[in-house]
């Protein structure tokens, strides 16, 4: 009986000495270990403890009132400011009351000498009918004079089409054109279709592709 208790003892005791050996790891872990959270915590708490009297130092400098000294100044460059624009804007008003005067009196010019090349250009002509009413007083022969106006009439129409006059003549057989054509009247005539034109009594004119005088024509029945 004696040495059944022994072994009993002796077994309750190593099984003590494994727990608490077990129990050992965990209870320096939990003594040793710190939390990084609570670090990063505390050195925040300290930095903008560091930082907060620099922020608001400087902001008691900006705070600060400005100086008469100071204000002086800002008005005289802000005077000096407004008086170049100033000056500026005089300029500008003055140049645009220039060009205003200018474009006034080129408008003016134009329409007093709006044709004055037109007029050149007819001055020839003018030329040619005093030369040939002066030479058809002591002309017998009358083929002379009809070569001397069929001169004139040449210098004549050279100096409409350079002035952009463009002649509207239908021949017999074309189409009737309202645009550029005045019907005087109506006749019946064998080898024209109707709706045609069968004769043109007076030429139309056209400036620069505007019609300016339509052609007077007899359009057929």
């Amino acid at each position: 009986m004696t040495a059944r208790k022994k072994k009993k003892k002796n077994i309750s005791s190593e099984e003590i000495e494994q727990e608490e050996d077990i129990m050992e790891p965990e209870d320096q872990s939990g003594d040793v270990q710190a939390d990084p959270a609570q670090d990063e915590v505390g050195q925040d708490e300290v930095s903008q403890d560091e930082v907060a009297p620099e922020i608001s130092e400087e902001t008691a400098i900006e705070a600060e009132e400005p100086t008469i000294e100071s204000l002086s100044e800002q008005i005289e460059a802000l005077k000096t400011s407004a008086a170049e624009y100033l000056d500026r804007a005089v300029r500008a008003q003055a140049e645009l009351d220039n060009v205003r005067k200018r474009t006034i009196r080129d408008i003016e010019n134009a329409h007093k000498y709006a044709l004055e090349k037109f007029v050149n250009e007819l001055l020839p002509v003018l030329d040619s009918l005093e030369l040939g009413i002066n030479a058809s007083e002591n002309i017998e022969d009358t083929s002379s004079l009809r070569e001397g106006m069929e001169l004139t009439m040449k210098i004549f129409c050279s100096s409409l089409e350079k002035s952009g006059v463009k002649s509207v003549e239908p021949q017999k057989g074309d189409k009737f054109n309202p645009d550029q054509h005045e019907a005087v009247t109506v006749q019946e005539v064998e080898d024209v279709e109707s709706g045609a034109v069968t004769t043109t009594l007076q030429k139309g004119y056209e400036l620069n592709g505007r019609l300016i005088r339509p052609a007077k024509v007899i359009v057929a029945k």
